[in-house]
């Protein structure tokens, strides 16, 4: 049953009421944000996924990119809404060449990943991934989608760690998150 105008909870506790912290995940010290609970529970994710269709930056890209692996989940649930493709920002190695590749740092530790070449000559992309921590991640997503021809009209995450102070490294990108922590 849909709930009247101005009853619903804001998106920000629907989130925040479906996550589960996990201790010492992927290692010693970090404390990690699962939103499994929240991807199982489909009244939740569809509103994340309602409100993430609502912005202009949104819905007028012609692709949404999705950052590996959480990310991929929300892009193509997203990009279903707003009627665009999708494509995958990949960990190096896991998509066919030619692609474009980038080296980053994480909170612990570094990888590489990687998008295709010839897939994103002249779109305008959307980004979105389920947690901005750092921002290593994101920014070099955006940096290899732009190398790659595409031009980024926003990110999207479903929660930022705004204590990690990610955001700075995106500066110059409209960026929403639907729960800051």
């Amino acid at each position: 049953m849909t709930q009247p105008a101005g009853t619903r909870p804001a998106i920000s506790e629907i989130i925040a009421s479906r996550l589960r912290d996990v201790q010492d995940f992927p290692q010693p010290g970090v404390l990690f944000k699962d939103i499994m609970p929240l991807l199982a529970d489909a009244a939740a994710f569809g509103a994340c996924i309602d409100e993430l269709a609502e912005l202009p930056a949104a819905y007028e890209a012609d692709l949404i990119a999705g950052v590996e692996a959480r990310g991929f989940v929300v892009a193509a649930a997203l990009a279903r809404a707003v009627d665009a493709g999708v494509v995958p920002v990949r960990k190096a190695g896991k998509l066919p060449p030619p692609t474009v590749s980038a080296r980053y740092e994480l909170e612990y530790g570094s990888a590489e990943i990687e998008v295709p070449v010839g897939v994103l000559e002249g779109k305008r992309v959307y980004v979105v991934d389920d947690v901005l921590a750092t921002g290593g991640t994101l920014a070099a997503s955006l940096e290899l989608l732009s190398r790659a021809g595409a031009t980024v009209t926003g990110v999207g995450v479903l929660i930022e760690l705004e204590f990690l102070a990610g955001r700075a490294r995106l500066a110059g990108h409209e960026l929403t998150a639907l729960l800051r922590l």
